[in-house]
Formats: structure tokens, C-alpha cells, sequence
């Protein structure tokens, strides 16, 4: 695998995980292992939630020297993270998060999207260990993903490939928060279960729960036919909390969307990343821009 360079930084990584709810913060060795962690609420910080996470870094740090900062955020964002305008932070939109934080901590910054980190995670701590080329998804309140192909993180022209809850699996289905009609995030995320339903997706019936897993195994089945990987590593809390009814109903439609003779093994699998997967990736987000 070639997700990180050769250079082994002696210094920890400070990882920053921007999430729908929290900000997370943590000392990252290189090899994977957390030191001081400290998290702030999101909706605790409504005009000056900015401020609160440079006070959080500063307190994590200490009188540590760190290699880099690594942030794992949620999008959308301009290319490296230099504007980044998350949907569940009103109060940011083009918000100049890179700049702002190299000159709030006097540290290199690097920024990527939070479920394109979590891949790079999945491939150095995870399931995928073993893969030169897969799919890391996110089924939760939304949905998103990072591809691995021939052991490099697939970017984009802008930064932003992986955004796999934008295709479509629906026609003219429900409105996405995107603009388009029928994308994954619209029929499958937990905000969408919940307005379909008018429940919580921690609450859904037997058929809703099928249909979610039976729309992410078409995408997933669909995109291995496209971009020829056999291995796909889904957290979040709507797949995981399906439990394996969902992948054993995910597995079906893929293979029923996978024909072609080289997605034959495709597998969807739970993420092999516990409960720090995120923070692993913001650290990776961190270690793949200084090697």
C-alpha cells in the first residue's frame, strides 16, 4: 500500500474530527496509538465554535511539539480544505478553516473530508489492510466514502471524490440536500429514513430497513463495476446499527448489480476501525500531507 509516504515523523499528529455533533481532539503517534483527548459540542458553540477548538487544540497540545495538524471534516470544501462549508455548521460557509487554524496553532494544517479520511484509516488500521483497492462508506445520518485504488487515495479534480451518496439509486426519487433527485444520501441516510418514516432510523421497521440495504449494495454493486474493487467497508450508525441483516441484504443486491466477471468476490463488510476510526483518520489526513 502507498496511502502514506516513507518518512516516519518522530513527533505526534494533532487530529481534529469536525462531526455533525462534536469536535473531537487527539495526540496521534504514527503508529496509531492516542494520547491526550479532549471533544466539544457542536450545538454548545453556536457563534463561536472556531474559537472553541483552537482552545481545545491548545489544551490537547500542551507543551508538546507536534508534526502536523490533521482535520477530517465534513464537506462540502474547496480543494485541500481551504474553504469548507459543512451542512451542519450554519454559521460556515466558505469558511477559511486552514489558514485560520495554521494561524491560530503556528502548525502545518492538512484538511480532508471526513469520510475520504476514514479510507485511509480503514487501509492502515482497519479491514482493508490487505487491499490494494476498495471502498470505505459511511451509512449514518448521511452518507459518504472514500475509494482506494491501486493503494492510492483517489482525489478528484477539486479534492472531493468519494462522495458516493450522491449517486443516484432512485429516479426521481426524493430530494437531496445535494439538489439532485434519488441519491443515496436522500433514500438511505438517517435523515432520510426519518422524513420517509417520521421516525428515527434507530426506530425503523423490518421493509424500511431492507430497502435502505438493498439501495447501498445497488450503489456499491454498480460502482465496483465501474472502478473494479471487490472489497467495501461500511461504518456509521444506520448500517451498523441494522446489524447483519443489513449486510446480508447489502450483499445480495450487489452481487445482483455486480455481474461482470471481476466483481464475482465483491464483499461488503463491516469497518474493521472501533470507536477511534476517526480520529485515525484525521491523523492520516495529517500524515499523508508532511510524508
Amino acid at each position: 500500500m502507498t496511502l502514506l509516504g516513507e518518512a516516519r515523523p518522530a513527533s505526534p499528529c494533532l487530529a481534529l474530527d469536525i462531526g455533525a455533533t462534536k469536535v473531537e481532539a487527539a495526540l496521534v503517534a504514527f503508529d496509531g496509538g492516542l494520547g491526550t483527548r479532549r471533544r466539544v459540542l457542536v450545538d454548545e458553540h453556536p457563534h463561536d465554535l472556531f474559537e472553541a477548538i483552537v482552545e481545545m487544540a491548545r489544551d490537547v497540545v500542551g507543551h508538546q511539539t507536534v508534526a502536523c495538524v490533521g482535520v477530517a471534516c465534513a464537506g462540502p470544501m474547496s480543494k485541500n480544505g481551504e474553504a469548507v462549508s459543512p451542512l451542519n455548521i450554519a454559521s460556515w460557509r466558505a469558511f477559511p478553516l486552514r489558514s485560520r487554524l495554521e494561524q491560530a496553532l503556528d502548525v502545518e494544517v492538512f484538511i480532508d473530508g471526513d469520510a475520504r479520511a476514514l479510507a485511509l484509516a480503514e487501509g492502515l488500521f482497519g479491514g482493508a489492510q490487505r487491499d490494494t483497492s476498495y471502498l470505505s462508506m459511511v451509512v449514518s445520518t448521511g452518507v459518504g466514502g472514500g475509494f482506494v485504488l491501486d493503494g492510492r487515495l483517489l482525489d478528484g479534480d477539486s479534492g472531493n471524490a468519494g462522495h458516493v451518496g450522491h449517486l443516484i439509486v432512485v429516479p426521481d426519487g426524493a430530494m437531496c440536500s445535494c439538489g439532485s433527485f434519488g441519491c443515496l444520501e436522500a433514500e438511505a441516510s438517517g435523515w432520510a429514513i426519518e422524513s420517509r418514516t417520521g421516525r428515527p432510523a434507530s426506530e425503523a421497521d423490518q421493509a424500511t430497513r431492507v430497502r435502505t440495504a438493498e439501495l447501498v449494495g445497488r450503489a456499491v454493486g454498480t460502482l465496483a463495476s465501474v472502478l473494479d474493487f471487490n472489497r467495501c467497508y461500511v461504518a456509521g450508525s444506520v448500517a451498523l446499527g441494522f446489524g447483519d441483516a443489513f449486510f446480508e441484504s447489502a450483499n445480495k443486491s450487489a452481487h445482483a448489480a455486480a455481474q461482470l466477471p471481476y466483481s464475482q468476490h465483491l464483499e461488503i463488510r463491516r469497518t474493521g476501525l472501533g470507536t477511534d476510526g476517526s480520529l485515525l483518520g484525521a491523523a492520516m489526513v495529517g500524515w499523508r500531507g508532511v510524508t
